[in-house]
């Protein structure tokens, strides 16, 4: 990551003392559950409906850091799906993801995500060539940034996980034309999916160039959070891991993605890497993800781990995570919007690896949870000073 001009930074803070500076956040995947539960979240917190639970950058370490205000965030994004926020929200509520009668009190404000939506793609039967999509992609997104006057826009994925592209595939694949479009028009970028996104070399190197920060990828919200945090605990206390294996049952459109084997092999990757990453080595046992339609937006996660003890004792840990991942991944994905555009203000570009924290697959740094919420707290000490 490399330091830019703050000059930028300061003009707009003196230009939030008469008007307030608003941020974009341009969702891929804008009508699915993550998207639904950030814009409706965001607008309780916002409202005083309900405390920043699970917001990180809305705790003390942050507090001065020159943070886009929650209030100040317009959103809007890509999706082939049709279905409204409103009504996308109603079914979340009907689901036990959003609480009752929150879709109403912030209808409004769905109402306004949703006018900011474009169709997505590529769809079957698409005949535009890569660099047509990629235009199209480009023009909505800086159509949004000029109409709604905001100062920069975030694309931040969160669609559905999609199969590692075959080496010799002379089509990008859709993950990346978003990348691709956001790099054009001039937008900081997070792939909070294991998708391809923006880890081409063609596409970092163009991030680089038009001094662009970006972060990813995967989101860590459940078993591979508690991996991090367990991993380096056997490390620590000499003891050594013979196996970790673990089984994921969840439902939703996640489920019915990750039923794909290709596109569950992308997903398993980041969980496996933070074993390898920590232990030294990868331990024998594998990760399985199995589509259960009837749960929805919630999952369970079982972890079996087989550890040698003194003088070679067999000793045993298992955990049980269970958890909606909606609500798990939507304040991640709003301070990750926060920081990124706070670092793009700041002249920042490059990867941001002080962002691991938030990431199974992050862009360098520490694998330990412990070690990246450190330098995350460093990097909010960092922009302070670009104040």
């Amino acid at each position: 990551m490399t330091a830019g001009r703050t000059e930028t930074s300061r003009t707009e803070t003196s230009r939030t003392e008469s008007t307030p500076v608003r941020t974009g956040v341009w969702f891929v995947g804008a009508r699915g559950s993550v998207a639904t539960t950030a814009v409706a979240g965001c607008a309780a917190v916002t409202a005083g409906l309900h405390p920043p639970t699970g917001m990180v950058a809305e705790t003390a370490p942050f507090a001065d850091s020159g943070l886009p205000a929650l209030s100040s965030l317009v959103f809007g994004g890509h999706d082939t799906a049709s279905c409204p926020l409103p009504k996308r929200a109603e079914a979340l509520t009907l689901a036990g993801v959003l609480p009752h009668g929150l879709p109403s009190a912030v209808g409004a404000e769905l109402a306004a995500a949703d006018r900011e939506i474009r169709q997505g793609g590529p769809q079957a039967g698409d005949t535009r060539s890569d660099e047509e999509i990629i235009t199209a992609f480009t023009d909505d997104l800086t159509d949004f940034t000029r109409r709604t006057g905001v100062a920069r826009t975030v694309v931040v994925n969160v669609s559905s996980t999609e199969p590692e592209p075959a080496p010799d595939d002379p089509r990008l694949p859709a993950s990346s034309l978003y990348a691709a479009a956001a790099v054009r028009a001039g937008c900081a970028y997070v792939n909070f999916t294991p998708s391809t996104g923006l880890r081409t070399e063609a596409l970092m190197a163009a991030a680089e160039a038009g001094g662009l920060p970006h972060a990813g990828r995967d989101g860590k919200t459940g078993q591979t959070l508690l991996r991090s945090v367990l991993a380096p605990m056997f490390v620590q206390r000499a003891l050594t891991v013979r196996a970790w294996s673990g089984t994921n049952l969840l439902g939703g459109g996640d489920g019915a993605a990750l039923a794909d084997p290709a596109a569950a092999a992308a997903k398993n990757a980041g969980k496996e890497r933070v074993l390898a990453d920590t232990l030294g080595v990868a331990p024998e046992g594998e990760v399985h993800i199995d589509d259960v339609p009837a749960l929805g937006d919630w999952k369970t996660a079982w972890d079996h781990i087989a550890f040698d003890g003194f003088l070679g004792s067999r000793m045993i840990l298992q955990t049980t995570w269970q958890g909606c991942d909606s609500a798990l991944a939507a304040p991640l994905v709003i301070d990750l919007a926060r920081l990124v555009a706070r670092a793009h203000e700041a002249g920042l570009s490059g990867p941001l690896p002080e962002l691991g924290f938030y990431f199974k697959d992050p862009d360098g740094g520490p694998a330990a949870l412990a070690e990246q919420f450190d330098a995350l707290l460093a990097f909010a000490e960092r922009l302070k000073e670009t104040k």
